[in-house]
């Protein structure tokens, strides 16, 4: 399984790194990191909008499944079938929304590894053949931050984005009573102070790469409102 994740992620990912680091004006790691981090977002672009998309559906028909549960609290089997009836009919996964988390997280995973063992002359023995081996990185992005050393502005800033992100994708619940509401409130607080801390202890190119990810994905779901509400309102003249 190890070899398969190096394969497959790991030195792929290495290589399209000190690609881009060999291009990039002034042989700048984060503005590699950046360049990598879009690559890897528009390689996922057509999954993350159908995931959006899916969000928003999800969004628009929650009344209909909050009549169904009342309708059919006491028949929970009955319930749970209407349900996935109206999803069907709809064209809604209530699951589409994961899938981009599940295949960024062993991307992320891999990224993290190759910052943790760091960019050194050892770790080019990864580099295929056809790729130069840089004679030293240089980890200050722009300058002014050292990259492999943790960053409170790179952690704020993800925090911040992850917050705006959730509040964007997390659909609105106008029920106060609703426990499911309250989980959502808890959830739209909890991910972006976790995310904070977390990068607090990492490199701060970790946290860029978060930055630039959350700033993709605000993108991607500003689209998809945008996109739905332009259809809206074609619809209505």
């Amino acid at each position: 399984m190890a070899d398969i994740f190096y394969i497959l992620l790991y030195k792929p990912l290495f290589n399209i790194l000190i690609t881009l680091y060999n291009i990039v004006p002034f042989a700048d790691l984060g503005i590699a990191v950046i360049l990598l981090t879009i690559f890897i977002k528009l390689i996922l672009y057509p999954l993350g909008i159908k995931a959006a998309k899916s969000q928003k559906e999800m969004e628009t028909i929650q009344p209909e499944i909050k009549k169904i549960q009342e309708k059919y609290k006491d028949k929970k089997e009955e319930q749970a079938k209407k349900i996935m009836e109206l999803y069907k009919e709809r064209g809604v996964n209530p699951f589409a929304g994961m899938v981009p988390l599940f295949i960024q997280l062993p991307i992320l995973i891999s990224l993290f590894q190759i910052f943790r063992r760091g960019i050194n002359s050892e770790e080019m023995k990864h580099l295929y053949e056809f790729i130069s081996a840089p004679e030293v990185i240089n980890y200050n992005f722009l300058g002014l931050i050292d990259l492999s050393e943790a960053n409170i502005f790179f952690a704020l800033l993800a925090g911040a984005g992850q917050y705006i992100q959730m509040k964007m994708t997390i659909p609105q619940n106008k029920d106060k009573n609703d426990t499911a509401k309250a989980i959502q409130s808890q959830m739209i607080y909890f991910l972006p102070g976790f995310t904070f801390i977390i990068l607090l202890s990492l490199p701060s190119v970790v946290g860029l790469y978060w930055i630039i990810t959350i700033i993709f994905s605000i993108f991607q779901q500003y689209m998809v409102k945008r996109n739905k509400n332009d259809g809206t309102a074609k619809s209505n003249s």
